[in-house]
């Protein structure tokens, strides 16, 4: 076998090209992950990278290769060894768990009927287990999107709506969920703005957040968030009326070296002083700045500083943040996804998710999922953490089934 064969692509899922059955294969919204990895054209398509796995092993221990081959081939098996071992758990589970079926099917006697108990619960935790494995694979299959590792720059703005403060009064039950969210994944959350509004509310508030793939978790909350709710006081409260408000999210992601130039002259400076709160200088030092980029219109604040300097320097640092998602955002439009699931801001005309308070409901409108407990996914802990990983499944299981069905365009033309 050549080793021109065995060269590493830019991505695993373009190591080989093997035909899909469009007719057998409709295109649905988010399949479940199981039923993807059942697909006749995925088990193929892994049993071929398994089969040179295995040729690429047999190749290391052949003595007539020289030492230049020998490193080409050890990279190679580096590449496909976590996605064959990946492979194979799979199918030893699915052994175990094919032998527990059949088991079941016998222990039909009362006289069994605790031994079947025993079965049953073996049986589910090796089917969590088997969706455990089949994400993982995906996972290595599916190519780390660039941005991925990158702290953020995370925004929240009060809507609009007729019925009074309840907007911002959810911006800031909001701001706060992602404030504990990031202590609960042991991030660092640096408040760089925050205007909050006179009953209480918030108008808009930004933050800076840091540690192990804040991005990757962060970047499908950008977007239109809506909430239904009775305000506890007022009119509309005794009269048990329910009003409708939304608020929006945006998510920069901020790799650690930002490559965009300011020109100082494309900038205007304002100081004024700060809202917030911060102790006794607010209101009697004009510390807060506001930056306005002349050539985009884009502005940012900062105003959670004593110093004018370190806020004017921590709000260049969220303009470049803003004009490298531009970049990132003219990169992506370039792209012809079918992704339901969008980066940043370019889902913000989208209203991604409602909060309905009457009815203890949260409905995530892009993966038709709904979740209990709406005071559980507020304080930011494991129920928001539950719902974020569904989404990043559901993004994975997207990336897949994208790739292949694009595989299969390249294979008909």
């Amino acid at each position: 076998v050549g080793l021109h064969n065995f060269w590493r692509p830019k991505s695993l899922l373009d190591i080989s090209r093997f035909t899909l059955s469009c007719n057998s294969w409709p295109r649905k919204k988010h399949q479940d992950i199981q039923a993807l990895w059942k697909h006749e054209a995925v088990q193929k398509y892994l049993e071929t990278l398994s089969k040179k796995y295995q040729q690429v092993s047999h190749l290391l221990n052949a003595d007539s290769i020289n030492d230049l081959e020998q490193k080409a081939l050890r990279r190679r098996w580096a590449n496909l060894s976590p996605v064959a071992t990946a492979f194979q758990e799979i199918r030893e589970a699915e052994r175990e768990l094919q032998e527990l079926n059949t088991m079941c099917r016998e222990l039909d006697s009362r006289d069994e009927k605790q031994l079947l108990e025993l079965a049953l619960e073996e049986k589910e935790t090796l089917d969590k287990k088997i969706n455990m494995l089949c994400r993982k694979l995906f996972q290595l299959l599916v190519p780390k999107e660039k941005y991925d590792r990158s702290h953020v720059i995370l925004e929240v703005t009060a809507g609009r709506t007729t019925g009074g403060d309840i907007c911002q009064q959810f911006t800031k039950e909001m701001f706060e969920m992602y404030q504990n969210y990031a202590d609960y994944k042991r991030w660092t959350f640096d408040i760089v703005n925050y205007m909050p509004a006179e009953i209480g509310g918030l108008h808009h508030a930004a933050a800076h957040i840091s540690g192990d793939d804040v991005y990757r978790h962060l970047k499908y909350e950008g977007g239109t968030h809506r909430v239904q709710r009775i305000p506890e006081t007022g009119l509309s409260s005794r009269m048990q009326r329910i009003h409708t408000g939304t608020m929006s999210v945006i998510v920069l992601p901020q790799p650690e070296e930002v490559d965009v130039n300011v020109d100082p002259k494309d900038l205007r400076v304002d100081t004024f002083r700060a809202k917030g709160s911060g102790g006794q200088h607010v209101n009697k030092t004009d510390s807060a700045v506001r930056l306005v980029h002349l050539p985009t219109g884009l502005t940012v604040e900062c105003q959670q500083e004593r110093s004018q300097q370190i806020n004017k320097e921590i709000a260049l640092q969220t303009l470049r943040a803003k004009l490298y998602q531009q970049i990132i955002e003219k990169q992506l439009s370039q792209e012809k996804s079918a992704r339901k699931l969008q980066l940043g801001t370019r889902a913000q005309s989208e209203r991604i998710r409602t909060y309905n308070f009457t009815q203890d409901r949260v409905t995530d409108h892009r993966i038709s999922y709904d979740a209990r407990d709406i005071k559980a996914i507020l304080s930011g802990k494991e129920a928001l953490d539950k719902l974020i990983n569904r989404l990043l499944e559901y993004a994975e299981i997207e990336a897949v089934t994208e790739y292949l069905e694009n595989l299969q365009a390249a294979e008909d033309l």
